[in-house]
């Protein structure tokens, strides 16, 4: 999702550049609106995900600090190695769809 949200930032910032009519605007601006809710969509998912594995960090640190357990520690690294690409993903997908905005409000003016 990541590299398909890359690329079609860079296709809307080289169709804001060019000299569009009328209908070839209001097609991009559907065109956008419908990405901006698949990538939307997407972010949502990962934000549900991303906070479930946070929640699940602090559960696996609170185990490791009060039961001292070797497998409470494998599993607070495990649960961390996971969070963090989840955390890397969801900050590209907000900020993408925050630019994804940014060339709505380009097209529409």
């Amino acid at each position: 999702m990541e590299k398909r949200l890359l690329n079609y930032i860079a296709y809307m910032d080289e169709l804001c550049e060019k000299k569009l009519s009328e209908d070839e605007r209001e097609a991009a601006l559907k065109d956008l609106l419908v990405n901006i809710g698949f990538f939307q969509h997407e972010r949502l998912v990962h934000l549900i995900v991303t906070i479930l594995f946070a929640v699940l960090m602090m559960f696996s640190l609170f185990c490791v600090c009060f039961f001292e357990s070797i497998g409470y520690f494998v599993l607070a690294i495990a649960v961390l190695v996971l969070l963090v690409p989840y955390i890397r993903h969801y900050y590209i997908l907000e900020n993408g769809v925050q630019k994804l905005y940014k060339h709505y409000d380009k097209l529409k003016q």
